[in-house]
């Protein structure tokens, strides 16, 4: 062989093996990229939906809460067939908790009274809950993420502000998925809100315009609504409870002069708000007065710190998407146990 062809030979190998070095690198790279994007916090964390997650509140029959109970002394039911609790955190344990507030332009009047409400929440939870504020008007926006220092709280508080519509059940959606960032933390979200979403009430309006003067009333089915169902299956998946605080403002009987039209869709609004509440174990809040709007947020903060958390794998493994009724007992009949009624299996 010729000493040049062997020069070639040995340039080509050279070559061959560089180009192989190459893509290994390459191939290395990507794959660590990969890791690196599924580990990142934009990621959602799946939430096991065939585990059914409750947030239980215990009362004795003067309404006094009872905090100091364990695992032992409940009793699961769905559909009336005894489940295994799976998993038990008593009502010390961590909250994350996501406020919303709404600063659409109906709100204009009395941000100051909604700031010094919503820092009384703040002070009345406990030192490891975790708090993410968000406003809401045409969009909802982040004002901080979940975080148990109380100073970044206070300030996204102290800059919330906004004006125009009140897209109420898009800043609902976030926050769901802004909690399900949050792993297996207990979850809530306290809304402040007059109920009035713009979208819905633009829907509401419509249909209402079809329908005869005299059927008007009883026109709207508020259960019947692909946006809050689809919240409320949401929130299902994660264990969430919802508690609106329900401003005056969006109040039908609070109305100057209403025509039939403006008080089937008030009355829709407000419908979905304690839909919203039951559905999820939460309570209704209606502030009838500004000045009680305070005390209020710091009666919710007291119902998040008496809650237990539980968790059971149903027995009944069908998504065929039935409702599934949940029962929950306590051992001791002089006390009353409270969550949510159940879950649509889908």
């Amino acid at each position: 062989m010729q000493p040049r062809s062997i020069v070639g030979r040995l340039i080509q190998l050279n070559l061959i093996m560089r180009f192989q070095k190459f893509l290994i690198l390459l191939l290395f790279l990507l794959s660590s990229c990969a890791a690196i994007s599924a580990q990142s916090g934009d990621d959602v964390i799946k939430i096991d939906s065939s585990i059914v997650r409750l947030n239980v509140g215990v009362a004795d029959r003067q309404g006094r809460p009872i905090t100091n109970l364990s695992k032992e002394n409940f009793t699961l039911y769905e559909d009336g067939v005894k489940q295994e609790i799976s998993r038990f955190e008593p009502t010390v344990a961590p909250f994350s908790v996501v406020m919303l507030l709404d600063m659409s332009g109906s709100t204009l009047g009395f941000r100051e009274v909604i700031r010094q409400s919503a820092f009384r929440f703040v002070d009345a939870l406990a030192s490891e809950d975790r708090v993410a504020v968000v406003e809401f008007y045409d969009k909802p926006n982040l004002l901080n993420d979940f975080t148990n220092k109380r100073k970044p709280i206070i300030n996204s508080i102290n800059v919330a502000s906004g004006r125009g519509k009140t897209q109420l059940y898009k800043a609902l959606d976030f926050a769901l998925d802004k909690l399900a960032k949050e792993g297996k933390r207990r979850k809530a979200i306290i809304v402040l809100t007059d109920g009035f979403d713009s979208n819905l009430r633009d829907i509401d309006r419509n249909y209402l315009e079809k329908v005869k003067e005299s059927d008007i009333a009883k026109a709207i089915n508020p259960e019947n609504n692909d946006a809050l169902n689809k919240l409320l299956n949401k929130s299902d998946n994660q264990g969430v409870t919802i508690y609106p605080l329900a401003l005056p403002t969006g109040d039908p009987f609070k109305l100057a002069e209403p025509t039939p039209l403006q008080v089937a869709m008030y009355s829709a609004s407000r419908a979905r708000l304690h839909i919203l509440a039951d559905r999820t174990g939460g309570t209704f809040n209606a502030i009838n007065h500004l000045e009680d709007m305070g005390k209020l947020y710091a009666s919710v903060a007291a119902d998040l710190r008496a809650l237990y958390t539980v968790e059971y794998a149903p027995t009944d493994t069908k998504r065929d998407g039935k409702w599934r009724k949940i029962k929950i007992e306590v051992n001791n009949s002089e006390l009353i146990s409270k969550t949510r009624p159940g879950y649509f299996a889908r």
